[in-house]
């Protein structure tokens, strides 16, 4: 099945969906920022029908006591875990910015829905800053950790940065700096890098991010690096200096982004997305809770290089 329902699952921001032994788990960010849940089906269309199960709920106080964002989950050496951004206030901080940590937490038992997830803290990085949107993932035989954090040097809100992992939770060495916002289409609104997406194609990795304020202007970015490049030298990486998936007017999809990948059983890449259907929001529209789940096709031009296309209009 190429064509979905769109929206395919309502009121479900910053979507990550896991391909993992034949099986699918959905995890995104719910309207309440108040727990992480998971869902798991056989198929990717079951995954839209499948019973969300809480595996964790926020604290009433502490450094993970609020505004619970955008958990992914990896299976990582046999070892599930979930990294997902709290904070411990709903202030914002002399920047005018939240105040949002990194956080894991780790399950050894086979099922991540019915095993016991163990909190294991801050994913502590050289800044003590504004924390957001981890990924995890393998490549030339190392673990990497992939991030949106505010440099106390450069202006705006978050930039991507990379570190290879000692463990799951802990950083091995430095990290390098991969993107800053620097486009007009990455400043609008606030300065922003974040939400970043690994895919591998043919002989390059890429890494999908979305930009800008969380409204209409939210889009997606590209950078991308050969295989056999070094990820930890800055000059390995190259950035598209225009967004690869943005706003349509026409089929009223506004602010397309905080993406993750996954396949179909026969190999296609699918891009999983978060959009609303109108621009009209009242107050901050991070407090709006129709950022729907949605997916849509990657298809590759001859050149290697990803086509996302236009995002598609509402089905239902």
């Amino acid at each position: 099945m190429s064509h979905w329902p769109n929206p395919f699952i309502e009121q479900r921001a910053d979507p990550f969906i896991l391909r993992h032994e034949g099986l699918y788990y959905f995890i995104a960010s719910v309207p309440e920022y108040d727990r992480l849940e998971i869902r798991r089906a056989a198929t990717l269309e079951g995954l839209r029908d499948a019973v969300p199960v809480t595996v964790w709920r926020k604290p009433e106080s502490g450094p993970m006591s609020q505004l619970i964002w955008a958990p992914e989950l990896h299976c990582i050496d046999g070892t599930w875990v979930i990294y997902f951004a709290a904070t411990h206030t709903h202030d914002l901080d002399a920047l005018g910015m939240f105040q949002h940590r990194m956080f894991a937490l780790a399950c050894n038992d086979a099922d991540p829905l019915t095993g016991r997830w163990e909190e294991k803290g801050q994913v502590n990085t050289p800044f003590d800053t504004f924390a957001l949107d981890a990924t995890a993932f393998r490549h030339q035989g190392k673990q990497w950790y992939l991030w949106a954090q505010k440099a106390p040097d450069i202006a705006g809100n978050s930039n991507l940065y990379l570190a290879e992992l000692e463990n799951p939770w802990t950083l091995k060495g430095p990290p390098v700096m991969l993107s800053k916002p620097e486009f007009d289409w990455e400043c609008r609104g606030f300065l922003v890098n974040e939400g970043p997406a690994v895919v591998v194609h043919g002989n390059r990795l890429f890494v999908s991010y979305s930009a800008s304020a969380t409204d209409e202007n939210y889009c997606m970015g590209l950078l991308w690096i050969d295989v056999d490049a070094d990820p930890m030298q800055a000059s390995s990486w190259h950035k598209s200096p225009k967004p690869v998936f943005t706003t349509s007017y026409e089929n009223r999809q506004f602010g397309p982004g905080h993406n993750s990948f996954t396949q179909t059983p026969e190999g296609q890449d699918v891009l999983v997305y978060h959009a609303r259907n109108y621009t009209e929001i009242e107050g901050d529209p991070l407090y709006d809770p129709n950022r729907h789940t949605r997916l849509k096709l990657i298809h590759w031009k001859e050149n290697g290089m990803p086509d996302f296309g236009i995002p598609p209009a509402d089905t239902i």
